[in-house]
């Protein structure tokens, strides 16, 4: 190798070296030539003008060429009542206002010239006799059957603003949500307003946050499938259909960020807690949530807490069942969302401490009532306190402050000491030579702590997330939702009740295989979160820029699902506002123009992807267990089919939860 590099550039090195190492006397032999080549002043003169002759050439070449495209440009603006371009006019007026055209773009030019004599293809020739405004005016015709979503009117306003964007519903492509016509700017976003505080101060008026959903839907329905909504100082973009979705969660990274809750932030700084997996980002967040993972999202966990749920869910059927009849022979109307609130909470903390608190039993303990309505404060101050900075009201020490501070501090406290009760019990049952093996599960806290692979104060703020998330969130009001639907819709509680009849006789007592041999139930828990999800979006920074109906969206932009529009929207659901599980079925089977890219992001109430909820396996299986037991055993019975109104105080909920009538049917086994 040495010898071949040598031989291909030795003589040009030495050459080199030659040059630079000239000695005076060779040097001036090189530079007599030049001396006597040097040119006189006339012949630098002829020279210079020969350079500007060839440059006024050049000059006049580009601007006949320009001319020409000027002009083919101008012709068919003007054919087809298109805007006239400045740029046009001024490269016409430099060539004395015409352009004499080549053969062959004169042959397009002309109209009368048959497409038969035109040499080869041409772009421009193919649109010959098109009339633009006849082709404008038959679509705005044919379009006007297409059903996009919610009202008519709504239909209307979101396929006229699709059109302008190039959006065609029921149409999905793959790779992103660009379309033809270039990137638009992420400032060319359709807007609520400029001003975010002008949009503050209009919520606050307008009491919108309470109907957060609704002004949701409104604006996709004025706007369009995107749109961009500031308030305050937050500033988001917000999407409607599943495809756009789809290519937001594909950009959101490995540590997936969504909005942070600067009010619940604010005060783990105030009072100098530990945040638990709900409130952190990045490398702290995926040790922490990884490790919870294995404890309550994998199968085999899920059979382990199973029997501890069933056996709170039974509880409560039974208890109902006495009041019944203890009433007599008639049925039983009744609100049950205090009763349900106190199941779940009874629920979520037998899975979390394995032992029961007996908010069931007849004189139910009043502390934990109390944690109940710490819950319910805490969520109603946090949407306020979203668009407002939380420190300066601290500064200030506002009411609204006070309030959240103190609801969370109700709930620190009665978390802590439920923590620290199961932790002592577990050092108590080791030291005694037992613990955690003499039972089929401890919970969730005793399985943190014997592992050991946490902290203790990050164990006691995840517990205390999931104890206070497990009341509202994901359960309780969820299940005032259900019960309506069943109750208004007969056929479909007597469909899924005849199901669970069945798949309890084949399972033979076995909880577990009679879930599974019930997809039914499995369908109306989805089908309840798509027409009344908890939560009513879904958040997300993308970590790249990505392209949403053809705008640009940075990355590190604040981007929502909003899942309230997309659950009731007929452009992604076929009739959105039925309650029907069995759509839920089968692969796209009453999912609307369902089939293709985006298909998969319909369903989003607990979230996707490793940030999902980390409850969702025990909301879940407490809903579905819950349901199981009371259709078996109840009838279902509702005075009044009228929607519900609903009201949006962080959770989606009913303004005036609805009485339901229960009658008796087969005693539970």
């Amino acid at each position: 190798m040495a010898s071949m590099v040598k031989s291909v550039l030795g003589a040009p090195i030495n050459l080199l070296s030659s040059c630079l190492s000239l000695d005076g006397k060779e040097r001036e032999q090189q530079s007599a030539p030049y001396r006597q080549t040097r040119r006189t002043a006339d012949e630098l003169r002829r020279y210079q003008e020969e350079l500007e002759e060839e440059k006024r050439k050049r000059a006049a070449h580009c601007e006949k060429r320009n001319g020409e495209r000027a002009a083919m440009r101008t012709h068919f603006r003007h054919k087809y009542q298109l805007a006239q371009n400045a740029k046009d006019d001024n490269h016409l007026n430099a060539v004395g206002g015409k352009a004499v055209l080549p053969r062959e773009l004169a042959a397009v030019v002309r109209s009368e010239v048959p497409p038969a004599q035109e040499r080869g293809f041409s772009l421009f020739g193919s649109f010959q006799g098109l009339d633009f405004r006849a082709l404008r005016e038959s679509a705005q015709n044919s379009s006007q059957q297409c059903r996009v979503i919610g009202t008519a009117e709504g239909a209307r306003q979101l396929r006229r603003t699709a059109r302008c964007r190039g959006f065609a519903e029921g149409g999905r492509r793959a790779g992103g949500t660009a379309v033809e016509g270039g990137v638009r700017p992420f400032d060319q976003i359709p807007s609520t307003g400029r001003s975010g505080w002008i949009n503050l101060a209009r919520f606050w008026k307008e009491d919108v946050f309470r109907t957060l959903h609704l002004h949701m839907e409104r604006t996709f329905n004025r706007l369009g499938p995107i749109y961009r909504e500031r308030l305050g100082s937050s500033d988001s973009v917000n999407l409607l259909l599943p495809q756009d979705i789809g290519e937001l969660f594909h950009s959101e990274g490995p540590h997936p960020r969504r909005m942070l809750l600067e009010p619940w932030a604010a005060h783990r700084e105030y009072r100098g807690h530990h945040c638990g997996v709900f409130l952190k980002n990045g490398a702290e967040w995926r040790e922490d949530r990884l490790l919870l993972n294995r404890e309550v999202m994998t199968p085999a966990v899920v059979m382990r807490f199973l029997p501890l749920l069933d056996e709170v869910a039974r509880d409560f059927v039974g208890r109902l069942q006495g009041r019944l009849e203890r009433g007599g022979r008639g049925g039983l109307t009744v609100d049950l969302a205090p009763e349900l609130f106190r199941f779940t909470l009874e629920s979520i903390c037998h899975v979390l401490y394995g032992e029961r608190v007996g908010l069931l039993s007849d004189s139910p303990n009043p502390e934990a009532q109390r944690f109940i309505s710490a819950v319910a404060l805490m969520f109603e101050t946090t949407l306020p306190l979203l668009y407002l900075p939380p420190r300066l009201l601290q500064r200030l020490g506002a009411p609204l402050w006070k309030q959240h501070v103190a609801a969370w501090d109700h709930i620190f406290q009665h978390a802590d000491e439920r923590v620290q009760s199961g932790y002592r019990k577990l050092r108590s049952d080791v030291t005694a030579g037992g613990g955690a093996s003499d039972r089929k599960y401890p919970g969730l806290l005793a399985e943190l702590l014997l592992k050991g692979e946490l902290p203790l104060e990050r164990i006691r703020a995840n517990i205390m997330e999931l104890m206070a998330g497990g009341v509202d969130t994901t359960r309780a009001v969820p299940l005032q939702f259900c019960l309506f639907e069943l109750a208004r819709t007969p056929s479909v509680q007597d469909s899924v009740r005849r199901q669970v009849q069945l798949a309890l006789e084949q399972a033979e007592g076995d909880v577990a295989q009679a879930l599974r041999a019930a997809p039914l139930l499995r369908g109306t828990v989805k089908e309840i979160l798509r027409l009344y999800p908890v939560g009513i979006s879904v958040q997300r920074y993308p970590v790249k820029d990505i392209v949403l109906q053809n705008y640009h969206i940075p990355a590190g932009t604040l981007v929502q699902a909003c899942l309230y529009p997309l659950g009731r929207s007929s452009s992604v659901f076929s009739e959105p506002l039925r309650f029907w599980p069995e759509r839920w079925l089968g692969s796209g089977s009453g999912s609307g123009s369902g089939s293709g890219s985006g298909s998969g992001f319909r369903s989003l109430a607990f979230g996707f992807g490793s940030r999902q909820c980390v409850g969702r396996r025990i909301a879940e299986t407490e809903m579905q267990l819950f349901l199981m037991h009371m259709l078996r055993n109840f009838k279902l019975e509702v005075k009044s089919k009228t929607d519900l109104r609903t009201k949006y105080t962080l959770i989606l909920q009913p303004e005036s939860p609805p009485p339901i009538t229960f009658t008796l049917l087969n005693p539970e086994p």
